[in-house]
């Protein structure tokens, strides 16, 4: 079977997945759009892959599926703004994906890639930080708790594995005031 091309050929994977961004069988059926909800039997919601919104939509959608506990979506919105958006913010956003990678791991019950990237993540945010320092929470984002609950999750999966984290430690918030 040969891979998904876009019009353009490039490579492109319209397999269903499930609420963990794991691939389904074809036969499974695929959902689309954003945010709805697919239904049993036939994979979540995808995040298109020519997805652009600018910062603060962007922020939002992120913020939205981070608390709904679909940090793999958060991940695909996170992923389009880095790869879209200004060459100044490659950093933030990166970062941001690879924090909500982290989460999935987490979710998927991978505790030393959860670690690893929940941690590279948040390096990879502050050094955005340091270099726009001025830009410390754009888009209404609130990067100072994120940080610090992605900072504290890691040590806790560190020190104690994934064993008895609480579901609400999974869904941190990105935006301020929701």
């Amino acid at each position: 079977m040969s891979r998904d091309r876009d019009p353009v050929g490039r490579p492109r994977n319209a397999r269903p997945r499930d609420a963990l961004g794991r691939p389904l069988d074809r036969s499974d059926g695929a959902g689309s759009g954003v945010g709805s909800d697919s239904g049993s039997g036939s994979g979540e919601a995808r995040i298109p892959d020519d997805l652009v919104l600018a910062g603060p939509d962007a922020a939002r959608l992120a913020d939205e599926l981070l608390r709904a506990g679909r940090p793999f979506h958060a991940h695909e919105v996170l992923e389009a703004s880095w790869k879209s958006g200004p060459a100044g913010e490659r950093d933030l956003w990166q970062g941001l994906a690879q924090v909500a990678v982290g989460l999935t791991h987490a979710r998927r019950g991978n505790a030393r890639g959860a670690v690893a990237l929940l941690s590279r993540g948040a390096q990879r945010v502050r050094a955005y930080q340091a270099a726009a320092p001025s830009l410390a929470g754009p888009y209404g984002m609130d990067l100072t708790a994120f940080l610090a609950a992605s900072d504290d999750l890691a040590a806790r999966i560190e020190r104690d594995g994934l064993a008895g984290i609480p579901d609400a430690a999974l869904r941190p918030g990105l935006t301020v005031g929701n």
